[in-house]
């Protein structure tokens, strides 16, 4: 591959962290590399710092895209005006903060290719997301057989602090209170963690009307979750262009 453009959606998590490294490592002698950030004013604070080391790792500088309709970047924002939260059709503020900000940098920018940080063991979503999004994706980690896992070890013996949402139990650098999670243990986590961020949550989705936590099959509001309420093992729901809602 000679002279194409070639955009990673780095989202400040592990996987997209690699994903910008092999893609540079395979394309950047040939072809112009851009990794790009859409950022979210309700992303753990730590992620700034995950960039901004990662930037040093890669020797490459990390561009923001944004969307001009939300200049705050915040998903409280996006729900407020949509008047929804999250459900069948995914989350608002996937389509606003990443999709629309992508759309908006695409319509200044020529992509030939996108690489995103599907692992080796994300391959159905991977594949979901060539049938249904883009067919122009790259599947870096996946042709390396790199699983989330993987990932961390490679940062790791590169020095690289992991995201301070992992050490904390979450599975993904996504939003504080992703409203893609359905998981009564994931909420209960965030109560734990960051009780601000879930009574902020609770009063919202009250107030919009979306039952955010699905207890026993039964969809509940967030203020009806105890303490005790557990669910499955919380599983990782990256926030990308593609929008999983687990």
């Amino acid at each position: 591959m000679i002279g194409k453009t070639i955009a990673v959606w780095f989202s400040s998590g592990a996987a997209s962290a690699v994903a910008a490294k092999k893609t540079i490592e395979k394309y950047g002698d040939n072809n112009t590399i851009l990794v790009v950030n859409n950022p979210v004013a309700n992303e753990h604070i730590d992620n700034k710092r995950f960039l901004k080391d990662c930037e040093k790792w890669l020797n490459h500088k990390i561009i923001s895209a944004t969307n001009s309709k939300y200049p705050s970047n915040n998903i409280v924002d996006v729900f407020n005006k949509a008047k929804y939260m999250s459900g069948v059709y995914g989350a608002p503020c996937t389509k606003e903060l990443k999709k629309g900000a992508r759309y908006e940098f695409e319509l200044k920018n020529k992509i030939d290719y996108h690489v995103l940080g599907f692992t080796f063991d994300e391959k159905k979503r991977h594949d979901r997301f060539i049938k249904y999004e883009r067919s122009n994706l790259l599947p870096i980690l996946i042709d390396e057989k790199l699983t989330k896992g993987h990932c961390f070890d490679i940062l790791i013996e590169a020095n690289i602090k992991l995201p301070e949402i992992y050490k904390l139990g979450f599975p993904n650098a996504n939003c504080i209170g992703c409203v893609k999670s359905q998981s009564p243990t994931y909420w209960n986590l965030v109560r734990d963690k960051f009780p601000k961020v879930f009574k902020d949550r609770c009063i919202q989705s009250r107030e919009i009307g979306t039952k955010l936590v699905k207890l026993k099959g039964e969809r509940i509001y967030l203020d009806e979750l105890k303490t005790t309420d557990l669910g499955g093992k919380i599983k990782s729901f990256e926030c990308g262009i593609f929008c999983d809602t687990l």
